[in-house]
């Protein structure tokens, strides 16, 4: 049937976004061409229960990615996109969040483009987004920001990107991927003047059932995804709109376990001070 097919025009990729993660937060035209793919080529943060929309019939196809280990290079997942097109086959591209914020959808629109398949953007919900709205985060506030800037933890390495002016009062800096590096954007940043003082939110897995809001300062950011081993996905948020989070705020939190802790130490087990 394939090679039938593929003596006429190749079919349509699309580019899919999956969203942050809770599948009632997919579009109408998502879910509908997810569930009637014949080859869904996802990414590892795509959730089982977006993936459970696919027919049974459908062939998924992971081509996950985690920090420094691709299971597929890009180029290999590009011709793959334009191997199955042209088979004739029903392709959906399920990218997490939306495919065109750091989901490397432009290159593989480009690689479609050039083999002279046809490709549609099919937009999802971003992480930034989807994980800010569920963390009741306003990336902008006429008291607090009017500016918002995306960037990538992980992409290139920090010391070649200028984050010069994304962070500080009345901006937000919104970094992805930057768990692993979190202490080194905090020391950037502050090199480049923002206050150390500046409070910051981590939202990890967000919009899904263990989701977690982390706040506290910029300058214990790395102490504070090491203590309370945050991991991917997660977002930090660096501004003054981190302070109106709903969210556990981790300094605090620290500060005081620290306090009992130094008071247990200076106590006796009779209850009286050590001197």
């Amino acid at each position: 049937m394939w090679a039938t097919m593929a003596e006429h025009a190749p079919a349509t990729v699309h580019l899919v976004g999956a969203g942050p993660g809770d599948p009632d937060l997919l579009t109408l035209k998502a879910a509908r061409l997810i569930g009637g793919a014949d080859v869904i080529v996802h990414d590892g943060l795509v959730s089982d229960a977006i993936l459970a929309l696919a027919s049974p019939q459908a062939e998924r196809i992971s081509v996950a990615k985690q920090r420094s280990r691709h299971s597929m290079p890009q180029e290999g997942i590009n011709a793959l996109l334009v191997d199955l097109a042209r088979e004739g086959r029903s392709v959906v591209r399920l990218k997490g969040g939306d495919p065109f914020i750091f989901g490397r959808g432009g290159e593989e629109v480009d690689a479609c483009r050039a083999a002279g398949v046809p490709v549609e953007v099919v937009p999802g919900i971003s992480a930034a987004i989807g994980s800010a709205a569920a963390a009741q985060l306003p990336l902008t506030h006429r008291e607090a920001s009017s500016a918002v800037s995306f960037v990538a933890g992980q992409c290139k390495g920090l010391t070649d990107q200028d984050w010069s002016g994304l962070a500080g009062k009345g901006r937000t800096l919104v970094i992805y991927m930057g768990v692993a590096t979190a202490a080194d954007i905090a020391d950037k940043l502050i090199a480049d003047g923002v206050s150390p003082a500046l409070p910051v939110a981590v939202l990890e897995n967000g919009t899904r059932a263990d989701m977690r809001t982390l706040r506290t300062l910029l300058a214990d950011l790395g102490d504070m995804v090491a203590r309370e081993q945050v991991v991917s996905p997660a977002l930090i948020v660096v501004g003054e709109v981190a302070a109106h989070a709903l969210a556990q705020d981790s300094l605090i939190a620290y500060r005081d376990m620290v306090q009992t802790m130094e008071g247990s130490a200076t106590t006796g087990s009779n209850g009286k001070r050590v001197e």
